[in-house]
């Protein structure tokens, strides 16, 4: 319960601060730029008290088929004899926002933002366990935003980069808790429909008698490569981690597609292979595929 008393009263203070700000960026974000047109939108959004502007995505995935979950469940109640065998069909959501805290100190492209994102796993369907959430990890943020608008040559772009401190944690006791605390760093470049971001993270040490997981950057790495592709209402994105410095033996891959259905309503595919599906599952090696439904996308 210290984790969420603490996630409580930091939200409280800062969606106070992020309800008092004023979110005004320059003109010269009037562009076909894909990144300027979200930029457009997080500016109009903001106006709004006590607004709270898209982040990561936003999705509900009614039908998740994870293939090794049976021997993850094998795996997680020889840890705990109190838990659940698990089906491998299950639901999935991820909510993700933001909320400006500082806008353009000294008339600086600067943003201050405060973000959260949950992303849980749900045995929906599993009503002879009476239907338990299997796994729900929490990852408040707060990052400076700067925009650069940088022309690289080849038709390339920085657009922005950002800094700023993440906590990550599945909220659990022992034997099954996992968490990470880190500093993490990201450049965003685009052209024309293409965005690419370069994201690096250092992790901040723990005693190693606390440590729940000291070996995770063994299966996260120091990083990911993020490239999100935009063609008329279809977006497309890829997500690698780790892959390049393990040499693809202890990398992720996570390949989405948003695309229309009807009006604003957009469907949701998701496909991931490779380790970190979930926190609990840092270590452990699983492919899913799941369809659902898009609320927000990166773009």
């Amino acid at each position: 319960m210290r984790f969420i008393d603490t996630f409580i009263y930091t939200f409280i203070v800062i969606a106070l601060a992020g309800a008092a700000a004023v979110f005004a960026v320059s003109a010269c974000f009037a562009s076909d730029s894909l990144i300027d047109q979200r930029l457009e939108e997080e500016i109009e959004v903001s106006h709004s008290r006590f607004a709270l502007i898209p982040h990561k995505p936003t999705y509900i995935l009614p039908f998740v088929f994870n293939d090794k979950i049976q021997q993850y469940s094998s795996y997680e109640n020889a840890q705990n004899s109190d838990r659940n065998d698990y089906q491998q069909l299950e639901m999935k959501f991820q909510i993700s926002f933001k909320m400006p805290v500082l806008i353009e100190p000294a008339d600086l492209p600067l943003a201050v933002f405060f973000a959260y994102t949950q992303v849980s796993y749900w045995q929906a369907y599993n009503s002879d366990q009476s239907s338990p959430f299997r796994e729900t990890n929490y990852e408040p943020e707060v990052f400076a935003l700067w925009h650069f608008d940088k022309e690289l040559g080849a038709d390339w772009k920085l657009k922005l980069a950002s800094a700023g401190f993440v906590h990550q944690s599945n909220g659990q006791r022992e034997p099954v808790s996992r968490s990470w605390n880190r500093i993490e760093g990201n450049f965003i470049l685009e052209k024309e429909d293409l965005v690419i971001a370069l994201t690096s993270w250092h992790r901040l040490k723990e005693d190693y008698e606390s440590d729940d997981n000291p070996d995770l950057l063994d299966y996260y790495g120091h990083g990911q490569i993020n490239a999100v592709y935009k063609v008329e209402n279809n977006t497309f994105s890829l997500v690698s981690r780790n892959n390049l410095e393990s040499g693809f033996s202890r990398g992720s891959m996570q390949l989405s597609w948003n695309f229309p259905i009807h009006k604003k309503l957009h469907g949701y595919v998701q496909l991931f292979s490779g380790y970190g599906n979930s926190l609990i599952e840092y270590n452990q090696y699983t492919n899913t595929i799941g369809l659902g439904i898009s609320l927000t996308d990166w773009l």
